[in-house]
């Protein structure tokens, strides 16, 4: 079962509510994304704890309904 862009968009920005996210479908099918993530809530934060956050903000969807998520974080 595919996610839609706008579902990602909202469980990212429901974690983290200063988030500037820009979501695009990489392969028109629903299962594989982009996303460019900015919060403020990864300042002090190495890649990986960043990526983490984001991770878990999706709530175990990723490998199941979303099959593959290329990111990009950075604090602002």
């Amino acid at each position: 079962m595919a996610m839609q862009a706008r579902d990602i968009e909202a469980m990212i920005r429901e974690a983290l509510p200063d988030a500037k996210v820009e979501i695009r479908d990489l392969a028109g099918d629903g299962d594989h994304y982009s996303a460019i993530v900015v919060s403020e809530a990864f300042r002090g934060l190495t890649r990986v704890k960043q990526h983490q956050l984001v991770y878990d903000a999706l709530k175990g969807k990723m490998g199941g309904e979303l099959h593959a998520l290329a990111l990009q974080t950075s604090a602002p």
